[in-house]
């Protein structure tokens, strides 16, 4: 299984980022998808979930109505439009998968890699 995401950067406050998450080697339609961030010397934290079907999301109070999380099943790739950015959103940004229910007594979780965004003017 593998995640591999793609668009971080160096972007101004106010500006905005698409984050995207490649998913290949697992049944992605059974899997909710998380967005996490980790700044440096701060613990690592949820910013926002979509649940398999794509209809049911979550967000972190800190980018509610700023951030939004979607995915397309048929492309397997989760996104994380990030808009209104500010200096502390800047972090290593990871894509999580969880799979829907446990399978043989456990839940399934998958990692990216992370990507770095920076919001610096």
């Amino acid at each position: 299984a593998q995640l591999v995401e793609s668009g971080g950067g160096l972007v101004q406050p106010g500006g905005s980022l698409r984050l995207s998450c490649a998913a290949s080697g697992f049944n992605f339609s059974s899997f909710n998808m998380n967005w996490h961030r980790q700044a440096p010397g701060k613990e690592r934290e949820l910013v926002a979930t979509i649940l398999t079907g794509g209809s049911v999301t979550y967000y972190a109070d800190t980018v509610k109505d700023r951030f939004t999380i979607s995915r397309d099943n048929a492309k397997n790739t989760v996104y994380l439009q990030m808009n209104s950015l500010k200096p502390e959103d800047t972090a290593v940004y990871y894509c999580m998968a969880k799979s829907h229910r446990p399978v043989l007594g456990a839940y399934q979780y998958y990692w990216g890699q992370g990507t770095q965004v920076t919001v610096s003017s």
